[in-house]
C-alpha cells in the first residue's frame, strides 16, 4: 500500500495534527496539568542546582516519557469510548492497563528525580 510521492507539505501537516494531539491533551485531560506543573517546578530545580548534562539528559528524558504515556493513555481511553459507552469489562481492563503505564512511568521519573535532586537538596540542609 503506497501513499503517494514524498512531500515537505505533507511531513509539515503530520506536525499540525501531533500538535494538535497536545493541545487535545492539555485542554481535555486535568492529569496534563499535573505534570506540567511538576515539569515547571523540576526543570526550575534542575537550574537552580545547575544539574549536570547527564541528570539533564535523565530529566528531559523522564519528562517526554511521562508525556508520551500519557497521550498513549489518553488516545487509548478515548478509542474505548468510542467504541463503547457501555460498561465492559475488557474495556475497564485495556482502561486500567494504559493507566498503569502512566503510572509506572511517572513513578519511575519521580525515582530518577529523588536519586538526582535529594542529595542536593540534603547538601543545602
Amino acid at each position: 500500500m503506497t501513499k503517494g510521492k514524498f512531500s515537505i507539505k505533507k511531513r509539515m501537516q503530520s506536525f499540525k495534527y501531533a500538535f494538535n494531539g497536545l493541545r487535545i491533551l492539555l485542554n481535555g485531560e486535568h492529569n496534563s496539568w499535573i505534570h506540567i506543573f511538576v515539569t515547571i517546578c523540576v526543570l526550575a530545580a534542575g537550574f537552580a542546582f545547575k544539574i549536570s548534562t547527564g541528570e539533564w539528559i535523565a530529566v528531559i528524558f523522564c519528562i517526554g516519557m511521562v508525556f508520551a504515556l500519557e497521550l498513549v493513555n489518553t488516545a487509548i481511553e478515548n478509542m474505548a469510548d468510542f467504541v463503547s459507552k457501555e460498561h465492559h469489562e475488557s474495556i475497564k481492563k485495556i482502561k486500567d492497563l494504559a493507566a498503569g503505564a502512566v503510572l509506572v512511568g511517572a513513578v519511575a521519573a519521580a525515582v530518577i528525580g529523588l536519586i538526582i535532586f535529594l542529595p542536593k537538596i540534603v547538601e543545602l540542609i
